[in-house]
């Protein structure tokens, strides 16, 4: 049911030759890259269409900038891999802007930022810019309710599991007691602010402490904590909405259904 991953895959491996066309640039720099698994299908054209270039992957998780590390070597031996193990913020400053850049932003991953991060991040992207760079971002779209609420609670429970499992990362990190036998998945999507939200629900009252910190607090039965949001997006107002961030949109590839979008910006008066 969780259709996000396999349809901007779909898009970027039909349409990955038209952007590379569209951006000329000497190198490609993922923000949050995983593995890059997708993030291939770009650099498979780029050194189709210009021999060597280097690949520049930003994440928080060393196990996968090592795993993409491998994986570029094996298939793409032509670029030249750089890992960052850092946050977007951090990152993406280092960038040299004196070089052509195509940032790539995968997976709809703006739409856990809320309105004010969303701001935030955009500023620093387009400050960060040089003049010849581009920005590609993927972005889930508004669509059914009923195809949006069955993708966060798929009949496998897999992004449950996702979910819950921040409450044991919680326990492990501040050496807390969240009971995760006690704590319910409950998802919705919410029409008017175009959000999935994703709660942990306590089934029954617990105490919560955190020892390090000398503090605790009462988590009622049927209490709600949100954990993650995941905003939708319609994609012409989104691409104005950059205009103010001084975005220049250069093009749009979605799927047939029109329920994930690539948008590609460059910066604008450039």
């Amino acid at each position: 049911e969780y259709y996000l991953t396999r349809t901007e895959e779909a898009i970027l491996l039909k349409e990955a030759e038209g952007v590379i066309s569209m951006a000329p640039v000497e190198a490609i720099v993922e923000l949050g890259a995983g593995f890059s698994k997708k993030t291939r299908h770009l650099l498979k054209q780029q050194v189709s269409q210009r021999q060597q270039t280097a690949f520049v992957a930003i994440d928080v998780s060393f196990s996968s900038l090592a795993g993409s590390r491998e994986s570029i070597k094996a298939n793409f031996p032509e670029i030249q891999f750089h890992g960052l193990l850092a946050r977007y913020e951090e990152g993406i400053a280092c960038i040299d802007r004196s070089l052509s850049t195509l940032f790539a932003f995968l997976g709809s991953s703006v739409g856990n930022f809320d309105r004010f991060e969303f701001a935030r991040f955009f500023q620093l992207v387009r400050k960060c810019m040089g003049p010849q760079d581009y920005f590609l971002h993927g972005v889930d779209c508004d669509k059914d309710r009923e195809v949006i609420e069955r993708a966060y609670n798929d009949a496998q429970g897999v992004t449950e599991q996702f979910i819950l499992n921040v409450f044991n990362n919680v326990n492990r990190l501040l050496g807390s007691n969240f009971d995760p036998n006690r704590i319910r998945y409950h998802s919705v999507y919410d029409p008017e602010w175009r959000q999935v939200e994703m709660y942990g629900i306590s089934t029954a009252r617990q105490v919560f402490e955190v020892p390090s910190c000398q503090s605790s607090w009462v988590w009622e039965e049927g209490e709600k904590i949100l954990v993650e949001i995941s905003r939708k997006f319609d994609s012409a107002q989104l691409e104005q909405q950059l205009q103010h961030f001084g975005f220049q949109s250069v093009g749009r590839f979605t799927d047939p259904k029109k329920w994930f979008s690539l948008l590609l910006f460059r910066t604008k008066n450039s």
